[in-house]
This record gives C-alpha cells, sequence and structure tokens, in this order.
C-alpha cells in the first residue's frame, strides 16, 4: 500500500490579513500541524536581535529554516506553515500550495489601528500590501503554479478556510493576478493617502 504524501501548505500575507487565524482553522479541518512562525520564534528564542525602530524581534531566519525542516521531517501529518517569511523558510520543492491572503487596505488600516500599530508599521504594512509584496516573493519562491491569492476582505474566517479546502480538493481554480489594490486606489485618487512614503 502506498504512503500518502504529506501536504506543506503555506499561507502568507501582510500582518493583520488574518493568517494566524485562518492557518489555525485550515488545519484544525485538515487535522494538519500548524507552524505558527511568530510563536515558533518567540517561544524557541530564534532570534538574531531587537529591531528597536519595529520594536520587533529580528527572526534568525537560518535558525528558523533548521527549525522548521526539523518539524517537517519528524511530522507524518499534513503541515500549514503561517507567517509572511514562510517562503525564506520552506524549501520550495517541498511546497504544495501558498495561500496568499489579501485585504482591502481600508480594512487592513483599521485592524492594525485597532492592534495598536504604530503609524510608521502602518504603513509600511499597508504599501507591502498595495505593492503585492508577499505575492511578488511567493512566486518568485515557487512559481506562479503552486500560488493561490485570495482576497479576505470583508469574508469571515471560515468562508475563506472553506475557499482553501474547495482549492485543496481541485473543485476551485488556484489563481494569481485576482487583486490589484494599486489599480484600484490610483482609479479613485486615494493612492498617496496609503503610500505616504514613496
Amino acid at each position: 500500500m502506498m504512503m500518502k504524501k504529506k501536504k506543506i501548505i503555506l499561507v502568507i500575507g501582510t500582518p493583520g490579513v488574518g493568517k494566524t487565524a485562518v492557518s489555525h482553522l485550515l488545519a484544525s479541518k485538515l487535522n494538519a500541524l500548524h507552524i505558527d512562525l511568530g510563536e515558533l520564534v518567540k517561544r524557541e528564542n530564534l532570534t538574531s536581535g531587537i529591531d528597536k525602530a519595529r520594536d520587533s524581534l529580528i527572526a534568525d531566519i537560518n535558525k528558523v529554516l533548521k527549525r522548521v525542516q526539523e518539524i517537517i521531517k519528524d511530522c507524518d501529518c499534513d503541515i500549514i506553515v503561517d507567517g509572511h517569511y514562510a517562503v525564506d523558510v520552506v524549501p520550495s520543492d517541498g511546497i504544495d500550495v501558498i495561500f496568499v491572503l489579501r485585504r482591502n487596505p481600508d480594512e487592513l488600516k483599521k485592524t492594525m489601528e485597532e492592534r495598536g500599530f504604530r503609524e510608521e508599521k502602518i504603513y509600511e504594512n499597508l504599501a507591502v500590501e498595495i505593492l503585492d509584496v508577499c505575492l511578488v516573493d511567493a512566486i518568485s519562491a515557487c512559481g506562479s503554479e503552486k500560488v493561490c491569492e485570495i482576497d479576505v476582505s470583508g469574508i469571515k474566517i471560515e468562508e475563506v478556510v472553506e475557499n482553501m479546502l474547495l482549492i485543496l480538493k481541485g473543485k476551485k481554480k488556484c489563481a494569481v493576478g485576482t487583486v490589484d489594490w494599486l489599480g484600484k486606489l490610483e482609479g479613485e485618487g486615494r493612492l498617496h493617502h496609503f503610500l505616504k512614503d514613496f
């Protein structure tokens, strides 16, 4: 009897798009192991210092890469890795699919404000979202055939996960290029409100 290959699924996106909540629910539906990179870095002290300007820990990518590879090797079930730099710590040849979560910049700004992000960090993350940075990183790492862009704007977590499950079962098409915040905001004449430092 042939053993089923374990799937490695990445969930990436700008801070505030809902990666961890979505990954947690998806992992429970698939009976998969959920690796929250932010939590792993803190718990196992996989850092190289503190970014004082951003008031955040600096992940030591080499340490995280090594640790994530150990976890993947030791686990027999499907694995979901969640974090905006997940593509940097999981070898591309082992990745089955990368879900890039996208969120309307108005919603994203509100979420980050509610979470108490500093203004500088809010605008830095808004620029990352509007300029498709996470999407470009995913495509650079694995090619567009493994990347699925999902607009989570105004959608409940359960619905997002349902869409992911349909894609994983081959019942829904995986696609990139479905979100264009740059064009939308430019068309509305509001781009300068979001890209203050550019």
